[in-house]
């Protein structure tokens, strides 16, 4: 047994010393990436998938975990994948041209967003919905700080929020297939079934009747 445990430590110093040499910084931040990458994304999935199934989906309760871990494992894979290859590209172009340049950041990320999140499926969907928004807000302010557009007087989120509030709910109420089908049923349940009761049992404690679907 102690030899065992003689070689296990060995071992890690061997590996603990490995991590300390910079000639493989560049080969190791990799690997963590795809470590981190695969952690974050069953960290941001597991609970979204959890309360987005039983809130919303029906079937047997096997049905539901099954849907539950594929939509968490297509995550964790997915952007395990994607840090892997750009961190990779990145390391790649700068051992090319000796320096890091804003080019290659846009370059990495759209090859392994052509690779990795390339196929149009509910996960990737989603995932690509969410930075839209974060641009879109990101290059609104980074117009600001260049001067491309002037600083405004007031703040603009009010009109924001009003006009995003418009359109989302004219979407829903008039072209509802638009919509991604999370959010048609997050709005169905918030508009379309806040519509329907029979008495205070789906009034007030449960959304629909059991007996009436």
């Amino acid at each position: 047994m102690a030899g065992g445990g003689d070689a296990l430590r060995a071992l890690l110093r061997a590996a603990n010393a490995l991590l300390q040499q910079r000639r493989y910084h560049a080969a190791l931040a990799v690997l963590k990436g795809f470590r981190n990458g695969a952690v974050y994304g069953a960290k941001i999935r597991a609970p979204h998938a959890l309360v987005m199934t039983f809130l919303f989906k029906s079937g047997s309760l096997r049905e539901k975990l099954k849907s539950i871990a594929q939509a968490t494992y297509t995550h964790s894979r997915n952007l395990a994948y994607f840090v892997f290859t750009y961190k990779g590209l990145m390391a790649l172009q700068s051992r090319l041209q000796g320096k890091k340049i804003p080019f290659h950041s846009f370059f990495a990320a759209c090859i392994g967003g052509w690779l990795v999140f390339g196929e149009n499926n509910p996960i990737n969907s989603q995932i690509i919905m969410y930075l839209l928004s974060r641009i879109l807000f990101g290059l609104s302010r980074l117009a600001v700080e260049k001067g491309y557009v002037p600083q405004p007087k007031q703040d603009p989120f009010p009109l924001v929020a009003a006009l995003i509030w418009g359109t989302v709910l004219w979407l829903f109420e008039y072209h509802r297939q638009t919509l991604q089908p999370s959010l048609q049923s997050s709005m169905t349940y918030l508009y379309d079934d806040s519509n329907v009761w029979h008495d205070v049992s789906d009034f007030l404690i449960y959304n629909k009747r059991t007996d009436s679907k």
